[in-house]
């Protein structure tokens, strides 16, 4: 009995390995099927690798040139329109000093011509009028100049006869004490 039981096992465990072996089966063909596909790849790899670099290399030399003719495309037309935007910048920038230097020139008159009204309420002189009374002293000083030299001629003629009197002293002229005008309060 010992054997029909052993004997029974052992049918049972080779009736599953077969029936794994059959659900298996086409596990283990796809499998297989991927790893020679990974193989066919990798020796298709290698060999087409060298023919693959060489147009890579190519490709880059291309791409190369062309970044260059780009590149000087680019920096021509920056240029320009950086040449043109300098020079417009520059006639802007001159328009824009032109008008505050204008600017600056009109608040210089302003200025001026509230200094002098203030001045003139004072009563303070102006340059003008200052020219004016130094080139009125100036005349009256000449003709006190011409004067005095015509009159030098008779005195001494007038002289002459009257150098035998003595000749009288003149008064001490007193000068008039300045007076101090006191501050008036501030009110």
């Amino acid at each position: 009995m010992a054997k029909k039981i052993l004997k029974k096992k052992v049918m049972k465990k080779v009736q599953t390995k077969t029936a794994a072996a059959g659900y298996a089966a086409p596990v283990v063909d796809s499998a297989r099927e991927i790893w020679l596909a990974g193989l066919g790849a990798f020796s298709y790899a290698q060999n087409e690798s060298g023919r693959i670099i060489e147009q890579g290399n190519k490709l880059f030399e291309k791409l190369v040139a062309e970044g260059v003719k780009l590149e000087k495309k680019g920096r021509s037309a920056a240029e320009s329109a950086v040449g043109g935007f300098k020079e417009e910048m520059e006639s802007k920038v001159g328009a824009v000093r032109k008008q505050a230097v204008d600017n600056w020139d009109k608040l210089e008159t302003i200025f001026e011509n509230r200094v002098a009204r203030v001045l003139g309420q004072l009563g303070v002189p102006t340059a003008e009028d200052v020219k004016k009374l130094s080139e009125r002293v100036q005349t009256l000083a000449s003709k006190v100049t011409a004067m005095t030299q015509s009159e030098k001629p008779a005195k001494a003629a007038a002289a002459k006869p009257a150098a035998s009197k003595p000749v009288a002293k003149k008064a001490p002229v007193e000068k008039p004490a300045v007076t101090k005008v006191a501050d008036k309060p501030s009110a």
